[in-house]
């Protein structure tokens, strides 16, 4: 029986780049309420919102000082009611971020933690020894360095931060931890959300401390097999999970497990496990490894697609995932470049985009839309290393240039990459001051100006013309609840069939940049068409980055 949350188109919202209604170069949640109308007009269902607790704003709200209040920059505990109020007013749905692997240092259990080396919170965040001043080992930061740093109080110990070293991890082998997290969801389920996205939560069980990543490197080495998808996990996320089902029995548990194989998302989402109810992987994404250069690190290198790559892990998510659960369907999130920027073909910008949005959006499966995709809204354009607020690009800009980059060409790769140049304000309208953002300079500059919402939707043939039509034909009962099969196809083509009871529709998308002629689709009705195709006997040719949805 179909849940409510299977049939969701959701919508992620940056709130500090969304709509700013204080005119403090801010977004925040009254400007959320402002834009309802144009998200369901959209087809939008849900919301999902990153993180609005208090924070101070380290790592853009991943780092939670006081987990029970609203970040005063983005507003209130009254406006998060009204929210709720008013989505439900218009039968939409609200998820909210839960950062559950660690806090801000700021948070008053790492405040007393580190004054009270003795005390209770103590234990609620993790700690070695480093005998001879040297590192507990050699384990690595995603966020680069050491994942340790020295005790800011009075003990020569070091404490463990998977992320920012402001962002220390919590111990969830403590109950009292567990006990603690399981309290401030409950809370924000009695403010009537329907739903939470759980942040990095494949994290929340780390191995012995005792051991090192077997390399000969003498930097610290990003070490996932001794802090990812350890045997603990599954069992602390069931009871987390559990509870909060007993609480509210259709709430939405989406999970973040970036690195999960797709064995691995079929554990965390099996309904037998009372885990996740879905699970954003970021696996499904496949880029083109063969042009890169060796001489520089492949991380903020531009990748294209690799279509045949990604049809064959698709092909595998969504068999192993068929009668278990929902795959999770983005092309963008706030921890990479924007697909307008990373796969979107320059020569045929607007109808790539279309391609890839239905080929992805109408697989069997939940979708996640990044605000600002639906307009093709490219990354921000820094012009100085700083803005990325990333302590691994000076590295990677030093490197290149180096090797023989340009200054002009190692800020291009760094723009084209990176997770923060994907962050830009909304574009709402490019007449008024700051597209419509705000009246002040924003949080976060370096505006393209390349789309906006009142220039497409004033053009019938506009990219957000077209999500509008895509996201209708999304929530039909043939592409919500019909079979999937990804059929066989010549390198550049992408073609499935959804099937439910007697109708088949079959959707086919030539995502690259040269005519490729397949077998023709039998099917009579054209639901969708973009671009040019043209038929001979028993062949179809379509022309670069054309598509066609068909059903009989």
């Amino acid at each position: 029986m179909l849940k409510w949350y299977d049939q969701q188109v959701i919508y992620q919202i940056y709130p500090k780049s969304f709509q700013d209604t204080n005119q403090d170069g801010i977004g925040d949640l009254r400007g959320v309420i402002q834009r309802i109308p144009y998200l369901k007009q959209l087809g939008v269902t849900t919301i999902w919102l990153n993180p609005i607790y208090v924070s101070p704003q380290v790592d853009n709200g991943y780092d939670v000082s006081n987990y029970y209040a609203i970040d005063q920059s983005l507003g209130t505990m009254a406006d998060v009611e009204a929210l709720i109020a008013a989505l439900h007013a218009n039968g939409m749905y609200l998820l909210l971020d839960f950062v559950m692997n660690h806090t801000s240092d700021q948070h008053p259990w790492f405040q007393d933690a580190v004054a009270h080396p003795q005390g209770l919170y103590r234990d609620y965040y993790l700690w070695a020894d480093a005998p001879a001043k040297q590192l507990p080992n050699n384990w690595g930061s995603f966020f680069g360095g050491s994942v340790w740093e020295p005790d800011p109080g009075t003990t020569d110990q070091y404490y463990f931060h998977l992320f920012d070293r402001h962002m220390p991890d919590l111990n969830w082998k403590n109950p009292e931890v567990r006990h603690s997290m399981l309290e401030i969801a409950k809370f924000w389920v009695g403010k009537g959300i329907d739903g939470l996205r759980l942040d990095a939560f494949i994290h929340i069980d780390k191995a012995d401390f005792h051991q090192n990543v077997p390399n000969q490197s003498t930097e610290p080495t990003i070490a996932e097999a001794f802090y990812a998808h350890l045997p603990h996990v599954q069992p602390y996320l069931s009871k987390f999970c559990g509870a909060l089902r007993e609480l509210k029995p259709d709430i939405f548990i989406l999970g973040e497990a970036a690195s999960a194989s797709p064995e691995l998302l079929i554990d965390y989402s099996r309904p037998a496990n009372n885990q996740c109810n879905a699970v954003i992987t970021f696996r499904s994404l496949v880029d083109r490894e063969d042009q890169l250069d060796p001489q520089i690190p492949a991380e903020f290198q531009p990748k294209g697609l690799d279509v045949e790559g990604m049809k064959r892990q698709l092909t595998t998510i969504q068999t192993k995932l068929a009668g278990v659960s929902l795959p999770v369907l983005y092309w963008s999130n706030h921890d990479m470049a924007r697909v307008a920027t990373r796969y979107a073909s320059p020569k045929y910008h607007q109808r790539s985009l279309k391609c890839l949005a239905t080929m992805l959006y109408l697989q069997r499966g939940i979708p996640i839309i990044y605000y600002g995709e639906e307009l093709g809204l490219k990354n921000l354009q820094f012009s100085d290393l700083t803005a990325f607020n990333d302590r691994t690009v000076q590295p990677f800009y030093d490197r290149a240039l180096a090797v023989g980059y340009s200054s002009a060409e190692a800020l291009a790769m760094l723009n084209q990459t990176h997770k923060m140049a994907a962050r830009g304000p909304m574009q709402w309208d490019a007449k008024q001051p700051n597209a419509g953002f705000s009246t002040v300079t924003p949080w976060l500059d370096g505006l393209t100006k390349t789309a906006d919402v009142a220039s497409e939707q004033a053009d019938s043939q506009s990219l957000l013309h077209f999500y509008q039509r895509l996201l209708q034909l999304k929530q039909t009962a043939l592409f919500t609840r019909g079979n999937e099969i990804i059929q066989a196809t010549p390198a550049g083509i992408f073609r499935f069939t959804r099937q439910l009871d007697q109708t088949t529709a079959t959707v086919t998308c030539n995502l690259s940049n040269q005519p490729i002629t397949v077998m023709t689709d039998t099917t009579t009705e054209v639901q969708l068409l973009e671009g040019s195709v043209s038929h001979s006997g028993q062949q179809t040719t379509y022309q670069p980055w054309t598509l066609t949805v068909t059903q009989n």
